[in-house]
């Protein structure tokens, strides 16, 4: 591979990082358009380096082969005893569809941010976090080790704290930032206590010597090694936290408090994947762990199966998208799960796509209507602020799993690897998938007709909402017309065989799963199969569209008299199936009374400021006595001195008469 390329993949992370340093400490007094320039310029760049090292990889090497790998050199980071860890970045296929999704829908957001946020305070701040979160990500994705994707986990989670609250006067805002912090930090513990399981039984944090050893070992899997089973599952318990699966998927709807460009990039697009790219990254050691391939697939199917009900009933247009995208993250570890790793990064591919735009549109939405997210007050739009609403379109369709959208293909793929699957839980899984589909495509059509189709649902005045509805300007649609363009053609490169494709995506990724659980899970089925899923899938999908149809736009009290007709039921999935406060009642409440009576009051105010008391007590004592010894009065001391003689005369006259006694 050509050394040239390796000597600039530096650059990728660098250069935002440069951004956030300068508008980190200059931007304040800096005019906007110099805070902008600053932070595009820091973002563009990266962009077209990773596009040349796609075109260079793609031209130096077949795509399918094993050696297309870039390694720039690497600096010594940790040198003890034991223990090697290097400061090292490489480029593989995967990293190389991670770097494309993190640079070029970033500089997308970028650009639609300067739009979307011209008029708020703070300018340079938003800024500067998102370069910084640039950094991070791009870290994360091109580490060589455990211990530098750990760096860039730990970054991106910071970044996420400081955009979700950055109205951080907002009470609410500053409430999501804690609860996101804090739930990470109980994924992560998992994640740390795998390297330190790693470091024990496997001597190195580097992806390439651990997953090395475990080929050279194939008995550990035959012989069950307890060790395996424990480091996968603490790894999928670092996924869950930042990939926000079940149980740890709390923090990821309050998320939305933060600005619709930081929801678009960090909560849909690119953090939110981190996990998902961690479960591909390290598919040897799951794979030599059918348990945990298992728990994964069963956590992935639960949280998109639940996050999607909740999705059906949510008012606000963004928590909507939050629970999509909850629900799509399911989808791809469902797909990780069945060993289906190159099916799980096309859907990560093209979730980018299709989700980057609906929260871009959905922000010019509540950009025209002046800061209104319920559609509840929504309706009629269609007319009014139409290129949103086309390209809006475009993503709904692609979600929802309409051939020939990009989501229909991703989607397909997985709903095939997971029927062809030779886990026991197939058909079961399979079905939970099929449902899930049905549910999103119902929820988000009934998204789009609430939102641009029927009355207007406000208080009349003007044009019939309370400001005068307004299309975005163009810099914020140019990215939302790109995004759409990608959400229509995303997907056709990995139209399979069947479709009179050639899988591409699934190709391209072979040198990274060559040897993964992916090849050994598909049956010799033939295309008939695949061909009647699909064709199941597109009319579960059709049928979403049809009751949304239904419901809100011919109908539109039907869903009301629905859910007046089973008001516990719909109490029940309104409410989240109270998880926040059964996590409040028998987790948090609990915790809190622990600290508090026992931390605070019998160990901190009890021991530590206890002891602390009895010793100052116990040294006034002394100083006391200390005091009145030393007194300056000379016969006061003459009086001691006869005492301590005749204590000392009496010890040495009776002393040995005392022993005998004793």
């Amino acid at each position: 591979m050509n050394s040239m390329p390796a000597s600039y993949i530096w650059f990728i992370p660098l250069l935002p990082f440069a951004g956030f340093l300068i508008n980190g400490t200059l931007g304040r007094r800096l005019p906007r358009v110099v805070v902008s320039s600053v932070a595009l310029f820091f973002t563009a760049v990266p962009a077209a380096l990773v596009a040349w090292l796609w075109a260079t990889m793609c031209t130096a090497s077949a795509p399918s082969s094993v050696d297309s790998v870039i390694r720039p050199y690497g600096y010594d980071w940790i040198n003890i005893t034991g223990l090697h860890v290097d400061f090292a970045f490489t480029v593989d296929h995967l990293t190389l569809i991670m770097l494309a999704v993190v640079t070029g829908v970033g500089f997308l957001i970028h650009i639609y941010s300067v739009g979307y946020m011209a008029h708020e305070e703070g300018y340079w701040r938003f800024f500067a976090y998102l370069n910084l979160f640039m950094f991070f990500m791009s870290v994360l994705v091109l580490a060589a080790n455990f211990l530098l994707l750990f760096v860039g986990w730990e970054g991106v989670g910071l970044c996420s704290y400081l955009l979700i609250g950055f109205y951080f006067k907002k009470t609410s805002a500053a409430v999501a930032g804690k609860k996101a912090f804090i739930v990470n930090r109980v994924g992560d513990f998992g994640f740390l206590l795998a390297m330190f399981l790693l470091i024990v039984h496997f001597g190195s944090l580097s992806f390439k010597e651990v997953f090395a050893t475990l080929a050279q070992n194939p008995e550990w899997q035959q012989q069950g090694a307890h060790f395996l089973p424990a480091i996968a599952l603490l790894l999928l318990l670092g996924a869950a936290g930042k990939s926000a699966q079940i149980p740890l998927y709390i923090w990821l709807p309050d998320a939305m408090e933060g600005p619709t460009p930081v929801s678009a990039l960090i909560h849909a697009a690119t953090m939110v994947t981190a996990g998902v790219y961690m479960v591909a990254r390290c598919h040897p050691l799951f794979d030599s762990s059918p348990l945990a391939l298992t728990v994964v697939a069963v956590i992935g199917a639960a949280t998109a199966i639940v996050a999607a009900s909740i999705g059906m009933v949510q008012h606000d247009i963004k928590r909507v998208l939050a629970y999509s995208t909850i629900s799509q993250l399911g989808y791809m570890f469902l797909a990780c799960g069945m060993g289906a790793y190159a099916a799980g990064i096309f859907h990560l591919l093209t979730h980018a796509f299709f989700k980057a735009l609906l929260f871009l549109a959905a922000g010019s939405v509540i950009h025209a209507l002046s800061g209104e997210q319920d559609m509840r007050n929504m309706g009629g739009l269609w007319r009014k602020i139409p290129v949103t609403f086309w390209t809006m379109t475009a993503g709904v369709f692609a979600i929802a799993g309409i051939p020939p959208f990009a989501g229909f293909f991703s989607k397909d793929e997985i709903l095939y690897r997971t029927f062809t699957s030779s886990n026991p839980l197939h058909i079961v899984l399979w079905l939970v998938g099929l449902l899930t589909a049905g549910l999103t495509s119902f929820y988000m059509y009934r998204l789009w007709f609430k939102t641009f189709f029927g009355e207007q649902r406000t208080k009349q005045s003007g044009d019939g909402y309370p400001h005068s509805v307004h299309e975005s300007s163009w810099i914020m649609l140019l990215p939302l017309v790109i995004l759409a363009v990608l959400s229509v053609i995303g997907g056709w490169i990995g139209i399979p065989a069947a479709l009179g494709g050639n899988n591409g995506i699934e190709h391209f990724l072979d040198p990274v799963f060559a040897n993964s659980a992916a090849n050994e899970a598909v049956t010799a089925s033939g295309h008939g199969l695949e061909l009647v899923l699909a064709l199941i899938s597109v009319l579960v999908a059709v049928a979403g569209f049809y009751f949304a149809y239904l419901f809100y736009y011919e109908k539109p009290g039907t869903a009301s008299a629905l859910a007046q007709h089973n008001p516990a039921t719909y109490k029940l999935v309104k409410n989240k199936y109270m998880v926040d406060e059964l996590y409040s009642a028998f987790l948090i409440t609990p915790l809190l009374m622990f600290t508090r009576g026992v931390l605070e009051l019998m160990v901190d105010q009890g021991l530590v400021n206890g002891s602390g008391a009895v010793a100052g007590a116990t040294t006034r004592g002394l100083a006391w006595i200390t005091r009145k010894q030393i007194s300056g009065n000379i016969r006061s001391y003459a009086g001691w001195l006869a005492i301590g003689a005749a204590a000392v005369i009496t010890a040495m006259v009776f002393g040995d008469a005392l022993k005998g006694l004793l």
